[in-house]
């Protein structure tokens, strides 16, 4: 039985059709790892497995490539998760003592202000973070460009970016408010911004666009509303507080006369090379020039805003409050100019 099953089988071989590989081979996958190998002699003293094209290393990237590869993932990143973890292992290095910065506060905040508006409440979160671990005196080299990107965030759609834009304006006015209501577009800009965030209408001084105001507010948007005036609050007591005493010694005096400007742009409040600026891009340098303009476009509505606060009572009347006392106290010693002022001056131009 068996052997007729083995001559039956040997005889389907000869009608089976053999199939001949021709042309050329087919090419290797993009991923295709090559895993041959040679081995030398079992049986010699130096018997090894070799492995084609593997290239091992021992060297670690440094601290400023991984501190400037964070950056880059923290700025560019479409993953929140990296963006986030990367926030917070600069937030880490920051917070050692001393502060390890390769890179400089100036750069680290031109890359990481954009993500003031960030979607991610998480990496809002650890911005913030961030954020105060940076020296207060570098940050105020670049008050003004931290001033725009905290602006758009503050009169963001998303209650969220707002609110979390106002810590971030809190904290600048806390470690550069006088820097913030010196530099250009710093004093109008931000009240305008201040003004538009809360609803408080404010008429533009050619006749232009006003902002809304709100009808109804809910329990939500009263807490937000008192935060809001609270920060308005810190914000004018920066703008209003009163100058250093302008007696130098004459050695002072002579030094500021022809010292060399250690700041960087020394000259730029004289906007020598750049486009001429409208009242809103000006530059308030002096107390009674911050009144003038302030009585002039803001004091009336703000007025009425805090009228409609303190009827609110709660949080809100009280935060109202203090910003009434603010003022009453910073315009105590207010007299109207009658001279022309910058914008009477642009529209004679």
């Amino acid at each position: 039985m068996g052997s007729s099953t083995k001559k039956k089988k040997e005889k389907q071989k000869d009608f089976q059709k053999p199939k001949y590989k021709v042309g050329k081979t087919q090419a290797k996958a993009s991923n295709f790892t090559d895993t041959s190998f040679k081995s030398k002699a079992m049986g010699s003293p130096a018997a090894a497995i070799v492995m084609g094209h593997q290239s091992l290393s021992t060297d670690a990237p440094n601290f400023t490539q991984q501190f400037k590869h964070s950056l880059s993932l923290a700025s560019s990143s479409k993953s929140d998760k990296q963006r986030r973890e990367a926030l917070a292992y600069l937030t880490s290095q920051l917070s050692t003592s001393p502060p390890s910065n390769p890179v400089g506060t100036n750069a680290l905040l031109k890359k990481l202000l954009p993500l003031v508006s960030d979607s991610s409440t998480p990496v809002r979160a650890q911005l913030i973070k961030l954020l105060h671990n940076l020296p207060g005196d570098e940050v105020k080299h670049g008050t003004e460009h931290a001033s725009m990107y905290i602006r758009a965030g503050m009169t963001h759609l998303s209650a969220d970016i707002s609110n979390d834009s106002l810590s971030v304006m809190e904290w600048l006015v806390e470690v550069a408010g006088s820097e913030l209501v010196n530099c250009p577009g710093g004093w109008v800009k931000t009240l305008s911004t201040f003004c538009a965030m809360m609803g408080w209408a404010v008429s533009s001084a050619n006749g232009g666009w006003t902002s809304a105001g709100k009808t109804s507010m809910k329990a939500k948007d009263a807490q937000a509303l008192a935060r809001q005036i609270m920060a308005l609050s810190k914000f004018l007591q920066a703008g209003f507080a009163e100058e250093s005493s302008k007696t130098e010694t004459t050695a002072q005096y002579w030094n500021i006369l022809y010292g060399v400007p250690r700041a960087p742009n020394a000259f730029e409040y004289l906007n020598l090379s750049g486009a001429r600026r409208d009242e809103e891009g000006e530059i308030y340098s002096n107390k009674e020039a911050r009144q003038q303009v302030f009585h002039r476009r803001f004091l009336d509505a703000v007025n009425k805003g805090l009228d409609k606060a303190k009827k609110e009572g709660g949080a809100t009347g009280r935060a109202a409050s203090v910003l009434e006392q603010v003022l009453k106290d910073a315009m105590a010693d207010f007299e109207p100019s009658t001279a022309l002022d910058t914008q009477d001056l642009l529209d004679l131009w």
